[in-house]
Formats: structure tokens, C-alpha cells, sequence
């Protein structure tokens, strides 16, 4: 049974057959040559936090690929009222043929994955966010080709994201640069699995140095959702960290920017790059239906 819960569930060759994919569906979306390998199948997608992008993906995705999606917010299940995630798997596996899964705790994921019997993709965990690292390397090929010898910096927290973009350049073959502040470095541990691994991975405190030359931008809101008690302290502790049009002038002239979307003008990102000229955010959010489609296809076939 195979499960995408971490970039690192795939291989290099499947990562990049995945994102070709996505490619591909992208170019038949509209056309009677679209298939619909979810035909009289129903997916269950779990939302434990709000979303637009990630729902209204999931669910044109599965429609389009001939499926019937099932949304379950918070307090549409059980999981609400403390009802083991267990449980709640050992019963969705009776009644569906995938999940998919936008959680706070990691771990409900993997319980999922374990007692439902049925493959589950991660929408977004505390830990990782895979499918939307999958929509940011489809965008970047799409402007650059092959991911051979780009440099990618990330500035900002050393979040879901920035560990969701250690574990592909674990995976690919990108140089990737985060600049975090002192106490919002990525997780350690990781750091140190993708140096023994070989990744092209480095981490300083000053974003200009990991701007320097990148051919992609990329950044994310100072305080996700759970965390907006700590807004004002990461306001202060991220100040410099603004992805502006003075930090981009330190990356490559043909550098485009990213941002996985709600963003804060003038906190994380200023508003002259995100409605520039430089700015890939929105196809980036288009490519996460494309790039989810590839996924839950793959699933159905190998599970």
C-alpha cells in the first residue's frame, strides 16, 4: 500500500515521473483524452484546518479524474469530539477507496495511513507539506526545465515547508539555501540526515546571502494558523526577512518568486513583488491541482 505522506515516499524517478506527469494532465485538462482513473471511487479529504487552495484542489481534482469527493471539516467527524484517529480510519477504510488528510499533529496522518487500509496523502501536516513542494517544482520546470544546478533559497521560518523542501533536495538534484532567524531554524535533525545524504543544503541567518544568485524566491507567511499568538514576537524576531525588491535584486535577474499562498503584503513578502513581473505565485496555486491529480492517480493504480 503505498502512502504519500513525505516527499521522501518517492524516489527521485517517481518524484520527477510525478511532476511530468502533472505536466501532462495539465495539458489534457478539458479535452476527452483526460482519464478518469477514479471512476465510481470516493475520497474522503479530512479538514482539521480551513483552506481555499487545498480544498477546492482536491476536490476539482477528484471530480475530474471521475471520483466522488467526500469533504470532512472539522467538525464533521468524530475527530472533533476525540474520537481516535484510529478508529476513524479502521471506518473511512470501509467506505472509501483513498483519504487525504490537512491536519495539525503529523501523527494523525500516519494513523490514518496505518489502520485504514487505504492510501492517504498528506494535505498538510505540523511536520511537512509535500503536495505543494510538488506544485513549487512543477512551476520552477515549467520556467527553467531541468532542476539540475538551480539554486532555490527559502527565507523565512524553518517550517513545514522548508523541511517539505530539505526532504526534495534530498530527493533532486537543486542547491537549496534557507535563511532563518536565530530560534526558527528547520528541524535538526533533518539538517543533518540531508548533509550525511549528500543534499545541497546550506543555512545562514542573513537572506541576502541565500538570495544571492537563486533562480527561485520563496517564502512563507511568519506565523501559520495555530501559531497567531506568536505573531507579534515573529514579527520582531523575522524583521529583514521581508522578501522585497531589494532582496530580490541579490538573486538572478530571471529569478521568479514563490509563496504558497495566503500572504501577508508588506509582512513576509512586499506587494510590488507579488504583483510583479517576477512573481509565479499564482500559477504556483493553478499547479497544485495538476500536481494532485498525478498523486491520486498513482495512488489508485498501486494500491
Amino acid at each position: 500500500m503505498r502512502h504519500f505522506l513525505s516527499l521522501l515516499d518517492f524516489s527521485t524517478d517517481e518524484l520527477l515521473a510525478l511532476v511530468a506527469r502533472a505536466r501532462e494532465l495539465k495539458s489534457l485538462r478539458g479535452t476527452a483524452a483526460h482519464p478518469r482513473p477514479l471512476s465510481g471511487q470516493s475520497v474522503a479529504v479530512i479538514f482539521e484546518k480551513p483552506s481555499t487552495r487545498t480544498r477546492v484542489s482536491f476536490e476539482v481534482a477528484i471530480h475530474e479524474l471521475g471520483g466522488q469527493p467526500l469533504i470532512l471539516s472539522k467538525n464533521d467527524t468524530q475527530l472533533s469530539r476525540g474520537e481516535p484517529a484510529e478508529d476513524t480510519a479502521r471506518v473511512l477504510g470501509r467506505y472509501v477507496h483513498q483519504i487525504v488528510a490537512r491536519t495539525y499533529a503529523h501523527e494523525t496522518l500516519e494513523k490514518l495511513a496505518r489502520f485504514s487500509g487505504r492510501p492517504v496523502t498528506n494535505a498538510l501536516s505540523d511536520r511537512s507539506h509535500p503536495c505543494q513542494i510538488l506544485a513549487d517544482l512543477m512551476t520552477v520546470q515549467e520556467r527553467f526545465g531541468p532542476l539540475e544546478g538551480l539554486k532555490l533559497a527559502w527565507v523565512g521560518d524553518g517550517n513545514n515547508m522548508a523541511y517539505s523542501f530539505i526532504e526534495a533536495a534530498m530527493r533532486l538534484p537543486f542547491d537549496l539555501a534557507l535563511a532563518c532567524p536565530e530560534g526558527y531554524r528547520p528541524d535538526e535533525a533533518l539538517l543533518d540526515r540531508a548533509k550525511r545524504e549528500g543534499a545541497r543544503v546550506t543555512l545562514t541567518t542573513v537572506p541576502a546571502e541565500a538570495a544571492k544568485g537563486a533562480r527561485v524566491v520563496m517564502t512563507d507567511v511568519f506565523a501559520s494558523m495555530g501559531q497567531e499568538s506568536e505573531a507579534a514576537r515573529r514579527r520582531e524576531a523575522f524583521r529583514g526577512f521581508t522578501v522585497d525588491q531589494a532582496l530580490l535584486g541579490e538573486a538572478d535577474p530571471r529569478a521568479i518568486v514563490l509563496h504558497c499562498l495566503p500572504a501577508h503584503r508588506g509582512e513576509e513578502i512586499s506587494a510590488e513583488v507579488l504583483e510583479g513581473p517576477q512573481s509565479a505565485v499564482f500559477d504556483q496555486a493553478e499547479n497544485r491541482l495538476h500536481t494532485q491529480k498525478a498523486v491520486l492517480e498513482l495512488l489508485q493504480r498501486e494500491a
